[in-house]
């Protein structure tokens, strides 16, 4: 990768030079006889360009755009000194209105006030590129499903190669979808501080399916991707179809850590400050962006880390209450504030626990309901991470969708020796 110094002085070398050309250009069409040469080079650039543009069944614009800039003709009128560079000008531009797509419409309309012959082919070509991405991110997009089936058809292919030469190679995932079922028939551990904390949990992600129920491929499944979640790193044991996943994971993990920290630091936070500070958008995304930045070193240096949050984000209360002349924290408070908020770090701390519970609740819902619904109805204390949240679930959905289209069918195969037919709901996993 070129310095940062060398790239800006490429970026002006090349502005230099596209500069030179425009200059080139205006002394030629403003020389006695004047020099087509150049404008000949851009209208057949121009004409190439539009023609790009077209969808294969455009063939009557196709032979229209042919005929108006064809080349020889245009060659004959500038060696005769007739050719007319503004109204063919006005012509692309009227080409480019029908063509460009809506969100250009203003750009081009901008166009039309320029006289200047010059200045209007240079508008034209900065116009005519953003159209030219416009198209190639039209035609990604509509690849896009093609492209993700073909994925999905050589992703398994190349798994199933792999697996004719080694059948023990879902023995992994085998004993991690077994784990996931076995977890969904035990009740989960109760929230082990304080005696109030039963109002404050709500249901845990193993509470949110009834024991009594049969189970589902569906909870099964969606109960170990939440599980690679909680994956001791050290544990080698990775099933096998989430290999070429496992580093996301591992930064989707990451992510979770982190939004549960900054929950339980609101929450605790909120409980000082009182409804007025955390009544301001600002003030809140204040306190998110600090606890952010701190949590950074996080893994490398938790305790110093979580000590830095509590002084900052307590410092932080003290002055906003202060400057909108509320009563600042007493020296009491400020003590109680940091110890708490330095407690959140450890697993065992109610608060942590109970956040961490919600988080992973949301993402089961994800996983079944879809991000946008389970959004709609957010426990306490996740609402002010509202946009945090939306992200790491869409992320997580996606992960998920994409192997379960992938591995699918040796999913269910594997489910169906863990839940009889006559327990299962559902009967293939690629429908999740």
């Amino acid at each position: 990768m070129a310095p940062k110094g060398l790239l800006g002085l490429e970026g002006k070398v090349k502005e230099t030079v596209h500069n030179a050309f425009w200059d080139h250009l205006k002394e030629q069409l403003s020389a006695t006889p004047p020099d087509f040469s150049c404008a000949l080079e851009l209208l057949k650039e121009i004409k190439e360009i539009l023609l790009s543009l077209l969808l294969p069944r455009q063939n009557r614009l196709r032979t229209e755009i042919e005929e108006a800039l064809d080349t020889d003709l245009l060659k004959q009128e500038a060696e005769q000194g007739a050719l007319k560079v503004l109204c063919l000008s006005k012509y692309v531009l009227n080409m480019m209105a029908l063509l460009c797509a809506p969100l250009r419409d203003e750009a081009v309309q901008k166009l039309e006030n320029i006289t200047d012959p010059v200045w209007l082919l240079r508008g034209i070509f900065q116009v005519l590129g953003l159209m030219k991405m416009d198209m190639v991110n039209y035609t990604i997009q509509s690849l896009q499903p093609h492209l993700q089936e073909h994925s999905i058809q050589y992703e398994r292919a190349k798994f199933q190669e792999l697996l004719n030469k080694q059948p023990s190679l879902l023995n992994h995932t085998t004993k991690w979808l077994t784990q996931a079922a076995a977890d969904l028939t035990v009740s989960p551990p109760t929230c082990p501080d304080t005696s109030d904390s039963s109002s404050l949990a709500g249901p845990s992600p193993n509470e949110a399916t009834n024991n009594s129920e049969p189970l589902s491929p569906t909870m099964v499944l969606c109960q170990g991707f939440l599980n690679l979640l909680l994956w001791d790193p050290e544990n080698e044991e990775f099933p096998e179809t989430l290999l070429m996943d496992r580093t996301r994971l591992q930064e989707l993990k990451s992510q979770l850590h982190q939004l549960t920290i900054m929950a339980s630091v609101l929450l605790v936070a909120s409980s000082f400050s009182g409804s007025v500070l955390f009544g301001s958008p600002q003030f809140v995304d204040k306190l998110k962006r600090i606890t952010k930045s701190l949590l950074e070193d996080f893994h490398s240096r938790p305790e110093e880390a979580i000590l830095t949050v509590s002084e900052q984000v307590s410092q932080e209360i003290h002055q906003s209450l202060k400057n909108m002349g509320l009563v600042a924290l007493s020296s009491d408070n400020t003590a109680s504030l940091m110890g708490q908020l330095q407690n959140i770090a450890k697993k065992e701390n109610c608060v942590h626990s109970v956040i961490d519970q919600r988080i992973r609740l949301f993402l089961k819902c994800c996983l079944v309901l879809g991000v946008q619904r389970s959004l709609l109805d957010l426990p306490g204390g996740l609402t002010l991470i509202e946009a945090e949240l939306a992200e790491l679930g869409q992320k997580f959905v996606n992960l998920t969708h994409h192997n379960q289209q992938v591995f699918g069918p040796y999913y269910t195969e594997i489910l169906e020796t863990l839940i009889s037919p006559t327990q299962a709901l559902e009967t293939k996993v690629e429908s999740v």
